[in-house]
């Protein structure tokens, strides 16, 4: 069979591709592996409002009891949280059952190590050893070395409070919008806000299992803009479903990408001479604006494949503690393991708070070229570098391009996509070629 970890965990849509018996087999395997040492392992599992959470969760309960492994349940919470709550908990390993920013139908399982971080692909690749043998040799508690569940009833304070830590600044005065895009965001993103004394007007937390991430969030943020038009606010921030991503309005109401993030806090940074290296980790999506916004500053910008996991390697490899994707995905890492919407959310109000300028005068540091993206659904998406016909329409269009160009063509590794991203000087032209690419993508993967 294929691989069963994409970049991101285990997913799929739920009952089908991601299955009850999937999910309790991957917990039962996965103990030997991530807490091969411990006598009475712990494992932390969260998950997001999808109505598949639930089915899910008693799957991986059952699992990790029949491993002998007690389970903490913390409920609807954020990726990151979770993250922090593994590390808070002295527990082996975290589990996220979250799709992230894809629609209700679709459901994932992520690992997380003792530490914080997520599991590298040697570790992902004895799992899915194990699973292929069906778990045969595992022992079976019987009597007390059965599993027990506990309900840590204080998880969403204990991240909360943790939070707000990381701020560094007080928000009294600060009108924020935050959309929460009826996701893992719903109570604790407006909980740590308030806490530092914001005033907060809450959209699109009412999760009831099917709206998550519905035209709304970080990947629908045009109510939030709305909403920051409409109310006068100062700006407004957009979660996705796992919180693990944001993205930002300014007063207008005019979009704030993650590549701006990460240029204001990446030069506040630098001015202070905190960001180590003077280096920001960012990958080959993200706007050739950003480096030229960091190289004026004297710093410079590394780039690396699509995936926060990329990015993380990265950053630990070079000693950097700031990077991350224009989706909004970004990686503090004196602050957490792993991209922590609510915390970025938290450093770009601190970089308004500091500097006293509005967000759009902040956003205005980095110029931004045109760029097209242009999301292709296809089947086999992985047949993509086979295809002659493609590999050749590639060629042609990055001369078109030429050196002031450049074209990313590669297959999503959450979804059923190939992705066409053109960047250049002139939007009609990369509109021509996005397009052009993305109809012959359709006809050769359909």
């Amino acid at each position: 069979m294929g691989r069963l970890f994409g970049t991101d965990g285990v997913r799929g849509i739920a009952n089908t591709e991601l299955t009850p018996e999937l999910a309790y087999r991957l917990a039962r395997v996965s103990i030997p592996v991530l807490a091969a040492e411990a006598k009475r392992p712990k494992v932390v599992i969260g998950r997001d409002t999808r109505l598949s959470g639930d089915m899910l969760e008693a799957a991986m309960v059952a699992g990790f009891c029949a491993a002998g492994a007690d389970v903490l349940l913390v409920g609807v919470m954020p990726t990151p949280a979770v993250a922090y709550l593994t590390r808070e908990l002295a527990a082996e390993t975290g589990v996220v059952l979250s799709a992230s920013h894809n629609p209700a139908e679709y459901n994932g399982i992520k690992f997380f190590f003792r530490d914080g971080y997520k599991l590298p692909d040697a570790v992902e690749d004895e799992i899915e050893k194990r699973l292929e043998h069906d778990g045969s040799g595992l022992g079976c508690p019987t009597g007390g070395a059965i599993g027990r569940v506990y309900r840590v009833e204080d998880a969403a304070d204990k991240y909360v409070a943790y939070a707000a830590a990381t701020a560094g600044t007080d928000l009294t005065g600060l009108n924020v919008v935050v959309d929460c895009a009826h996701g893992a965001a719903s109570q604790v993103a407006p909980a740590v806000l308030r806490r530092l004394g914001a005033t907060v007007q809450v959209l699109n937390a009412a999760p009831d299992g099917l709206n998550i991430n519905t035209d709304c969030g970080s990947t629908h943020p045009e109510a939030m803009q709305q909403a920051v038009r409409a109310s006068g606010a100062d700006l407004g921030i957009a979660h996705d479903g796992d919180a693990d991503r944001v993205l930002a309005a300014d007063c207008r109401g005019e979009s704030v990408d993650g590549d701006q993030i990460m240029a204001i806090c990446a030069l506040e940074l630098l001015r202070a001479g905190s960001l180590p290296g003077n280096t920001l980790v960012a990958t080959v999506m993200s706007n050739l604006g950003l480096d030229l916004a960091i190289k004026q500053a004297g710093g410079q910008v590394v780039r690396t494949k699509v995936g926060d996991r990329y990015v993380l390697e990265a950053m630990l490899e070079r000693g950097l503690k700031l990077g991350g994707e224009q989706s909004g995905h970004i990686i503090f890492l004196d602050h957490n393991t792993t991209g922590d919407g609510i915390i970025t959310a938290l450093q770009l109000l601190r970089a308004v708070r500091e500097s006293g300028e509005p967000l759009h005068v902040l956003a205005a540091q980095m110029p931004k070229l045109p760029q097209v993206l242009v999301n292709v659904a296809a089947k086999r998406k992985d047949a993509i570098q086979d295809s002659a016909r493609i590999a050749d329409a590639v060629r042609q269009a990055e001369a078109r391009l030429g050196e002031y160009g450049r074209l990313l063509v590669r297959p999503s590794g959450t979804e059923p996509l190939v992705r066409v991203m053109a960047e250049g000087e002139d939007p009609a032209l990369l509109h021509e070629i996005a397009e052009h690419l993305g109809d012959l993508i359709r006809q050769e993967l359909a």
